[in-house]
């Protein structure tokens, strides 16, 4: 059992966080205080949660105290700031207040799964060099532990027909790995068709998939055969999936269980045989629970789920990758092999890359085209390192519509913010997706203690909610 340590001086927070932790089987000690914390072993505990702004001092002081045990710092979204220069000082990740309960425990399990991988590189060692030996990369980069196992899991289900969903952000890489699926099939002699659902318009998707009949509809002058029809014999994958509209979505659900397909406008179906391979960077377990998208097709779709990890949870790899592209760069423009500067090998590294390998692969283009010599600075990477980059357009309108409605005298100082700002900023942050009985349920209270915090606050209520 893992035993962590968890430091706030606001009582509701800390008790809150032990009882998460505690309901998710871990032990937890729990001081209020950097002084009570210091007089802990620190070396001895698995993972250390500390606020940011604690009596006696800063949580960051703790980092250098804690020797190789992990610091995630809590902060305010205000303190974004000293949360990124907290990380500089070896933090290993920062979560922003208000945080949702499932963000934090996914947090502490991903943090606790990588500092047990580092503490055994034998381990690593020696699965990389299995994966290198028996397991084909189909041109993915990739010997950071999870895209090793990934590999692994690639392998196992590739020479089956069975469903495959591919999750992950975008940007990720999610339809090389369909690609690695279907040249490892039965069935790499046979059309691969890809298909994003989220590039075709609504009114088009069921024509485009299961094809139509000549005057199914006005501008069908002929019949024409489907993308799913297309891929019979082969792999169809299906990106964005959901984004796919509901009727679609039952169409799509007949193919998987009864192998057939019906064009818009038809009174006969067709026997295909495809098998589906998906892929999507939302949740369609929520998206399914609110009726979104069919529950029904939705386990249909999860018979093997594969999880492509976000770049900045890979390591060393995207400084890997970042030097591939720059060699593919190089020949695509005909230009003399380049290399970066370490200076820009750090700045790839510390960057988070929110758009993932897509941004790093733009970065990269784009810095080919502008150097002046075989040398790449850090400074032509077009990389924004300022804690603002990770704070989205919609929060930083949020922020300043709670400094709009919030009383002028209550004006907190900057990254000093108390509870009722937490609150504000989740509220105004998540109200328009959000139903009243949601908010409340996901701040710990009633509806009518979210109606009176609203009226003492000021927030005004959106229209429709």
């Amino acid at each position: 059992m893992s035993h962590i340590l968890v430091v706030e001086d606001e009582a509701i927070i800390r008790q809150s966080v032990r009882r998460l932790l505690q309901r998710h089987n871990y032990q937890v000690t729990d001081v209020d205080s950097l002084d009570a914390a210091k007089e802990q072993d620190l070396t001895s505990f698995d993972l250390i949660i500390s606020d940011l702004r604690l009596p006696g001092g800063q949580g960051t002081e703790l980092v250098e105290l804690a020797g190789r045990t992990p610091v995630l710092i809590m902060t305010s979204y205000a303190s974004l700031r000293s949360a990124v220069d907290a990380m500089k000082m070896g933090a290993v990740d920062y979560i922003a207040k208000p945080f949702d309960h499932e963000e934090m425990v996914k947090a502490v399990k991903r943090i606790l799964t990588e500092s047990e991988l580092s503490s055994k590189p034998a381990e690593t060692d020696n699965l990389r060099e299995e994966v290198n030996k028996e397991y084909p990369h189909n041109n993915i980069i990739g010997s950071c532990e999870p895209m090793l196992l990934l590999f692994k899991k690639i392998n196992k289900v590739a020479p089956t027909d069975a469903t495959v969903l591919i999750q992950g952000e975008s940007g990720t890489g999610k339809e090389l790995v369909a690609k690695a699926l279907h040249e490892q099939s039965r069935r790499s002699a046979a059309p691969l068709i890809s298909v994003n659902c989220a590039a075709i318009p609504e009114t088009l998707i069921e024509s485009e998939l299961f094809g139509h009949e000549k005057g199914a509809f006005t501008g069908a002058n002929a019949m024409r055969q489907g993308l799913v029809e297309a891929a019979d014999g082969g792999t169809l994958f299906l990106d964005e999936i959901g984004e796919l509209p509901l009727e679609a979505q039952a169409r799509l659900l007949r193919v998987l269980q009864e192998g057939e397909i019906r064009r818009v406008g038809s009174v006969q179906s067709k026997q295909v045989d495809v098998r589906l391979v998906a892929a999507t960077h939302r949740n369609l377990k929520d998206l399914a629970s609110r009726g979104e998208f069919r529950e029904d097709l939705y386990y249909r779709l999860n018979v093997v789920e594969l999880h492509l990890p976000p770049l900045r949870e890979r390591g060393d790899d995207v400084v890997e990758i970042a030097n591939a592209m720059l060699a593919r760069a190089c020949e695509k423009m005909h230009q003399a092999p380049m290399h970066f500067t370490d200076e820009a090998l750090q700045t790839i590294s510390q960057y988070q890359w929110p758009g993932n390998v897509r941004e790093l692969e733009n970065a990269v283009e784009r810095a080919v085209i502008l150097a002046d010599d075989d040398e790449i600075p850090a400074s032509i990477l077009g990389v924004d390192l300022s804690p603002d980059r990770y704070i989205s357009p919609s929060m930083k309108e949020h922020l300043a519509e709670a400094d709009q409605f919030r009383p002028t005298d209550s004006q907190p100082q900057q990254g000093d913010l108390s509870l009722d700002d937490y609150f504000v900023h989740f509220v105004l942050e998540n109200e328009q997706n959000m139903t009243e009985t949601d908010l409340a349920r996901k701040l710990g209270i009633s509806r009518k203690s979210l109606w009176e915090r609203r009226q003492r606050l000021g927030i005004p209520r959106r229209k429709g909610k």
